[in-house]
């Protein structure tokens, strides 16, 4: 319970740092260019608020709502979310958003994008300043790496292999979120160099590779970094069936295993829950079977020897960071933008997360810099989804307002209703289906 409210009370503290922080971009660019905006809200409010104020002389009232799904900043003159038809049927007005020059419109609308990307540069130069940039060179890990299936099928992989190069650039992993850079890089890779039996070797990656490896139902991660099979420590259903450490686990099942990454694979699939599996394991030479209770967690009481790896730590002074931050909030982006064409698939759709599956990627106890790591990744993530061309979204608001530019005529308002509408339904379902997704994956994974 304790690690839920801790999962939980990060999300919502990190959401509404954004959500304020995207309605401040919009309140801010409409103030300038003298728009009336009636209310700036951190959550919505149908029917009732939990807070709220309107300073003397202000035409804005400021507030807190009780359905915590984002927020919003209602500008006069504006179709949006409130669909105020009354005030759209109303003769125009000098202080409403319909009455100023599309440009000023487009910068309002713009503005809370902008404030996103701009707020994911300044803590990803925070966490620089602060914490530094901690990484393992890949190309040091002495082992090597371990490949899935599909991988070594599709592109050429050994077990051992040590990746020197992806696209001429070095491979560093990264712990957390920022992690997905390098799954990305990877994954997108053109040409690999990897050393193999003391020799370089250069793999040319195929077309859709990408797209293959996330489709492939491999038990086992893309490329994980190679581990014997060699058990460290014993507990639970494990020593119960007489498993001890120094033991090598050679089968899951009887299919064979090399490496610690294939044996948790086969371990930890989801038909294994709660059943017994036959382990097969060598112990002075002599190779015995044994059967074994999966958990429900999906593992048996089993861990391994980590190997030591060369961690890197780049320090950087406040100038530094700065610039730093730049770059690796692009890079995130890129990183994010490359991952998204996945949700497409039969499989993306199905791996879409809701507010549980977002929470999740929280640590368990409370730790700043993960939580500002995180919170610079969900505001690059807001930043995107919110500048996608559909009604209801940003992006869609900048989609008429570039017709408009482009057409010298604006849309017609009844079409524009319709648009908002709809845009609302589809992100409606897609909610349903992200937070559905959690709820399968609760009950029933």
């Amino acid at each position: 319970m304790e690690t839920f409210l801790i999962k939980a009370l990060q999300l919502i503290l990190s959401l509404s740092i954004l959500v304020i922080i995207h309605e401040f971009g919009h309140f801010l660019f409409a103030r300038l260019f003298k728009i009336r905006v009636e209310k700036f809200y951190l959550f919505f409010n149908p029917w009732f608020s939990l807070f709220k104020f309107k300073p003397k002389n202000s035409d804005t009232e400021y507030g807190i709502g009780w359905v915590p799904l984002g927020g919003y900043v209602k500008i006069s003159g504006m179709i949006d979310e409130s669909m105020d038809k009354e005030q759209m049927a109303q003769p125009p007005q000098p202080w409403e958003f319909r009455t100023k020059p599309s440009w000023q419109r487009l910068l309002v609308m713009v503005g809370g994008v902008l404030f996103n990307f701009i707020l994911a540069i300044i803590i990803y130069g925070m966490i620089l300043f602060t914490w530094g940039d901690s990484y393992i060179p890949v190309k040091s890990v002495k082992n090597g790496m371990t490949f899935s299936k599909t991988v070594k099928e599709l592109g050429g992989y050994q077990e051992h292999d040590i990746i020197l190069s992806v696209d001429g650039k070095d491979m560093n992993n990264r712990g957390g979120v920022l992690n997905m850079n390098t799954f990305m890089q990877f994954l997108d890779a053109k040409e690999v160099v990897v050393e193999r039996n003391g020799q370089p070797v250069t793999l040319t990656m195929p077309e859709k590779f990408a797209e293959n490896v996330i489709e492939a139902e491999d038990p086992t991660p893309p490329y994980y970094y190679w581990i014997s099979t060699v058990v460290d420590s014993v507990f639970s259903s494990a020593k119960e069936a007489g498993l001890q450490k120094g033991d090598s686990i050679v089968a899951v099942n009887r299919n064979p295993v090399t490496t610690w990454t294939e044996a948790v694979g086969q371990i930890s699939k989801k038909e294994n829950k709660g059943k017994n599996i036959k382990i097969s394991y060598v112990r002075d030479s002599i190779t015995t079977e044994t059967e074994v209770l999966v958990s429900e967690a999906l593992t048996i009481g089993i861990g391994s020897t980590r190997p030591v790896y060369e961690v890197k730590k780049d320090s950087y002074s406040f100038f530094q960071a700065v610039p730093a931050g730049a770059v690796l909030g692009v890079e995130t982006l890129k990183g994010y933008v490359a991952q998204i064409r996945f949700v497409f698939s039969s499989k993306g759709v199905q791996n879409l997360s809701g507010f549980a599956g977002i929470g999740n990627l929280f640590p368990p106890a409370w730790d700043w810099h993960s939580f500002w790591s995180m919170t610079a990744f969900l505001s690059i993530i807001l930043a995107f989804m919110n500048i996608l061309p559909i009604p209801a979204l940003d992006g869609g608001h900048i989609m008429f307002l570039l017709y408009e530019v482009i057409t010298r005529r604006k849309p017609n308002e009844k079409f524009m209703e319709y648009a908002q509408m709809a845009g609302m339904i589809f992100i409606l379902l897609l909610l349903l289906v992200a937070n559905g997704n959690d709820i399968i994956r609760f009950f029933f994974k």
